[in-house]
Order: C-alpha cells, then sequence, then structure tokens
C-alpha cells in the first residue's frame, strides 16, 4: 500500500499536464476577490529534488518538465506553468519540482486555504518539511494524515462555498478508480458547484478506461484531456499517458488546451503514436468554477 513514492515519477509529462491544468485553474479562481479553498486529497511530499537521487534513477523528468525550457512559441497554458515554476528553486538542492501542495500554496492569498491529506508515513513528513521550507502559513494550510477518500466529505462544502478539489492517488491499488468515483459522486452532493479535477494513469487496466467512461457520464459539465507521448510498451510497464478530467470547469481552459495538447505532444512525444484527445460535455459557457 506504502510503496509508491512520486518522488521517482516528478517532472515527467503526467505531471507537466496536471499541473499545467492546476495552475491555470488556480489563477482562474483568483480572477475574484472572495476566498476559496483548495482540498488535495493525495498530497505527496510537496517538493521533489530533481537532481536527487530517485530523480536521477528514473529520468523521467528529463523527458518532461526538462524538455519545455527554451522551445519556440509556448501556449498562454504553458507559459504560465513555466512561470510558476520558476519560484522553485534551491542553493543546496538545486532545481526543486513543486507538486501540487507547492503550487497551491505559492498561488493562494491570505484569505485562501488550503486543506492536504497525506497517508504515507513517510511522506507525511516530508510534506511537513517542504511546507515549512516553503513558509506555508500553518493557520492557513492544513495537512491531515488521513487517508483522503475517507476524509474529504469532512471538508465540503468549503465555508466561502469556492473551490478546487484535486483527486490524484497513486492508482497501484485497483480500487482506487471505484474510490475516485465514489468521491466524486459524494462531493458533488455536498458541493455541487464546486470544480474537480482527477488525474490518472492511461495505463493498460480496463479499469482506467472504465473510470474515464464513468466520469464522462456524469450529468455535469466536463472537461477531459489526454496526453499521449509513446506506443504502449509489450509489457505493459512504464507510462505512456495521462489524463485529467475536469468537472465544472473554468470557461477559458477548454480554448487553452485546445492550443497547448497540440504543442505538449510534439514536445513531449518519443514516437509516433505521441498524441492528444480533448473532449467536452458541451460546449464551453462563460462560467466560474465555484459559483454559486
Amino acid at each position: 500500500m506504502f510503496s509508491y513514492r512520486h518522488a521517482f515519477h516528478a517532472g515527467n509529462h503526467g505531471d507537466v499536464l496536471k499541473h499545467a491544468i492546476l495552475v491555470q485553474i488556480l489563477e482562474y479562481l483568483k480572477r475574484k476577490d472572495k476566498p476559496f479553498w483548495v482540498v488535495d486529497t493525495h498530497a505527496g511530499a510537496g517538493l521533489y529534488a530533481l537532481q536527487g537521487d530517485w530523480a536521477r534513477q528514473s529520468g523521467e523528468a528529463g523527458t518532461g518538465v526538462a524538455r519545455l525550457p527554451g522551445q519556440p512559441d509556448p501556449p498562454v497554458l504553458v507559459q504560465r506553468y513555466l512561470t510558476a515554476l520558476q519560484a522553485f528553486s534551491d542553493a543546496r538542492d538545486g532545481p526543486l519540482y513543486p507538486g501540487s501542495p507547492a503550487l497551491a500554496v505559492h498561488a493562494l492569498r491570505s484569505h485562501d486555504q488550503l486543506h492536504l491529506f497525506e497517508l504515507h508515513p513517510t511522506e507525511i513528513t516530508v510534506l511537513h518539511q517542504s511546507l515549512e521550507r516553503l513558509g506555508a502559513d500553518p493557520r492557513r494550510v492544513g495537512i491531515h494524515h488521513v487517508d483522503g477518500f475517507a476524509g474529504l466529505a469532512a471538508l465540503l462544502p468549503p465555508a466561502p462555498r469556492r473551490g478546487l478539489i484535486l483527486i490524484d492517488p497513486s492508482y497501484e491499488d485497483k480500487r482506487d478508480y471505484r474510490q475516485v468515483l465514489a468521491a466524486i459522486r459524494a462531493g458533488l452532493q455536498r458541493f455541487a458547484q464546486g470544480c474537480y479535477m482527477v488525474w490518472y494513469p492511461l495505463v493498460q487496466r480496463v479499469q482506467a478506461t472504465e473510470m474515464a467512461r464513468a466520469l464522462e457520464r456524469l450529468p455535469v459539465e466536463w472537461l477531459h484531456a489526454t496526453l499521449q507521448v509513446r506506443k504502449p510498451s509489450a509489457d505493459g510497464l512504464g507510462l505512456h499517458s495521462s489524463g485529467v478530467f475536469v468537472i465544472n470547469p473554468p470557461y477559458t481552459l477548454h480554448a487553452e488546451l485546445r492550443t497547448a495538447l497540440p504543442w505538449l505532444a510534439r514536445v513531449l512525444g518519443q514516437d509516433a503514436r505521441a498524441g492528444h484527445t480533448l473532449r467536452s460535455s458541451a460546449a464551453p459557457q462563460k462560467r466560474s468554477p465555484g459559483r454559486k
């Protein structure tokens, strides 16, 4: 259960897709002065040293985020993401890759709140250290050593009735796919106007396809983006694609992804099978995530 450590995978193409979308949603929420909450059900360690032993062992950042700087004509979605990354570096450890908690801490204003769930006994310790390193205000950042699936309901609806719920478990346990669906359905009953963001790996498991199809059948406004960088390996190992599903997305997100996804597929692609998909429940409408 606790074998997964994201430090091996930090900055890979899945992180690029997930975090570029996350940064866009956070910036969109900040357009209004009204406060909002961010809830991350599977927070991880928060910060990752790209020159550390684990990241160098996998080399995944080299085929992910490291490919982006210096590429010509980055789309707005990508440029905003790269700008956010510039805030994270360390004289001792070199470049630090920010996980979702770090990106949220950097984006939040004094009247917003962040709630982080992490059950892994080692990751929760590192998460505390990462947020202390970032100078996170404990009055507006809560860390919960609880299973995020179990703890989410207690925080919904958030007091300001505006918020982003990020759900991205490791999916090492096949039950995670069912639990994601259950968490979304239960969350919508408590907080129907919230913005929900689900990241998932497009691996050779029927559960991944079934979950995506079930999410698309929900009677809500949604957007579904996938990014593939190579053909699946013969043994089924390794991450060749990932997807992000957003419920109640910012109305600007569809247009930004329509430009960014082809660019990312070209820059991060490793063979002729690189590509992307972008689906939505309906034509994008002008609405705000978290709006009543």
